[in-house]
Formats: C-alpha cells, sequence, structure tokens
C-alpha cells in the first residue's frame, strides 16, 4: 500500500481533468443546447466528467485523497468565478464594445454562482462516501459490483446536486413544476452520461489500480467522512 503522494503517478493527471472539467462548467452555462426534445444548458455535457473522475479517484486513491481533490475543485471554481467577477467590474478602454457580450456569458449572477457551489459541494462529497462504503461493504460481504458502485453513487450525487442547485437558484423564480422537470431531466441525462461512459471508467480505474499499484479501501472505523477535517487533522489513514 503506497502512501506517499509523489509515488502515486497518476492521481495529479486525474485532478487535473477534474479540476479542468469543473472550471469550464461557469463558462459554458450561458448556453442552451437542444439534443431531441431535451433543452438543456451547455455545461451538463460536461460536468458529468467530474463525477466520473471523483469514482475512479475515490475507488481507487480512497476517500481522503478524494476529498482533497473536491476541496482544490471547490477553490479553483470559487477563484475562476471571482476573476470573472473582477475582470467585468474593471473599466474597459473606449475601443471594446464587448462588455455586454461578456457579461451574458461569464457575468453569473451571485444566486447561480452560490447555487453552483453549494450543488457541487453537496453532490460530489455525497458521490464520493456513498462509493467509498459500497466498496467496504464488497469488501466485508462482497454485496456490490464496481459497476454498481459508480452508478448508485452517481444516482445519489448527481440528485444531490440538481436538488441542491435548484432549489437555490430557481424557487421563487420559475413555478415548481417547471424546477421539478428541468431537475429531473438535468439529473436523468447526468445519470445515463456514466452509465454510457461506465466501460471506460471500469477499465480506467482497473488500470490505475495496476500501474499505481493501489486499491484503497476506506474502513468506517479508521476513516473520517468529515468534508471539513481535511483542514485539521491528517485526513490519509493507513489501510487495515
Amino acid at each position: 500500500m503506497k502512501t506517499n503522494e509523489q509515488e502515486l503517478k497518476y492521481l495529479s493527471v486525474i485532478t487535473g481533468i477534474y479540476v479542468g472539467a469543473l472550471v469550464l462548467v461557469p463558462s459554458m452555462a450561458s448556453k442552451f443546447i437542444a439534443l431531441g426534445p431535451f433543452v438543456m444548458v451547455a455545461s451538463t455535457l460536461v460536468f458529468p466528467i467530474t463525477f466520473i473522475a471523483n469514482d475512479i479517484l475515490t475507488e481507487v486513491y480512497g476517500y481522503s485523497r478524494s476529498r482533497k481533490v473536491i476541496w482544490t475543485g471547490l477553490i479553483c471554481q470559487m477563484f475562476a468565478a471571482m476573476m470573472y467577477w473582477v475582470i467585468k467590474e474593471l473599466p474597459a478602454p473606449d475601443f471594446w464594445h464587448n462588455q455586454a457580450e461578456y457579461e451574458t456569458i461569464l457575468g453569473t449572477a451571485p444566486r447561480i454562482a452560490v447555487a453552483s457551489l453549494s450543488a457541487y459541494f453537496f453532490g460530489e462529497f455525497a458521490n464520493s462516501v456513498i462509493l467509498s462504503k459500497m466498496k467496504y461493504i464488497q469488501d466485508a460481504k462482497r454485496g456490490f459490483s464496481q459497476g454498481w458502485r459508480f452508478v448508485a453513487s452517481t444516482i445519489v450525487g448527481e440528485a444531490v446536486d440538481s436538488v441542491v442547485f435548484s432549489s437555490i437558484a430557481f424557487i421563487g423564480v420559475l413555478a415548481f413544476k417547471e424546477i421539478v422537470i428541468t431537475s429531473f431531466t438535468i439529473w436523468a441525462f447526468k445519470v445515463l452520461y456514466e452509465i454510457v461512459a461506465l466501460p471506460f471508467s471500469i477499465r480506467l480505474s482497473n488500470w490505475l489500480k495496476v500501474v499505481e499499484k493501489i486499491d484503497y479501501i476506506d474502513r468506517p472505523n479508521i476513516t473520517n467522512y468529515n468534508p471539513f477535517s481535511v483542514f485539521f487533522t491528517s485526513s490519509l489513514t493507513k489501510k487495515d
């Protein structure tokens, strides 16, 4: 069992993909796309990648490392949102006439920004905790397959994400029925996305286990699932 982060060659690569996909989300959220009868924001095509990456991170490297990556992504997304806002507020030269276009694409309203960050926080941690605990149960009782862990954790995580986002962003703005329909459509698409990507996710995670020589299993009596414990204690525990 490896404990030295420097020996994990691909942890930083998966982290980079995760954070890169996450930072793209705000800039893509201003475009709506139509796929047949379904209408959704363009960021829906990218955001599920973060759940797939989170599944792989938790499956291979364990919850503690996944928690660090989730916080890294949250901080990077907050930094990106802050810089978009700062640049929007800075004065532009007289020859530049695209302020309205900039605000349309990158000038996310504060309520939407709060909704997005809150949904990300609760959804990603729900996904990681569930997958981690399901893997422990399988190790002890052979109760769940790897594919079912990935799908089940995404079903719950994406549901939490959709409910939190819609509640903060749209209550009082849209009718309750419209909120429910929109949330369900986005949730269903993201879960389907995970199912379609499942063969790739499983192959990649199993390949990483071999090349990294690690297949971490969290133990409920050892692993601290508090998302904030990364700030005040060593969150990386040894496998018993």
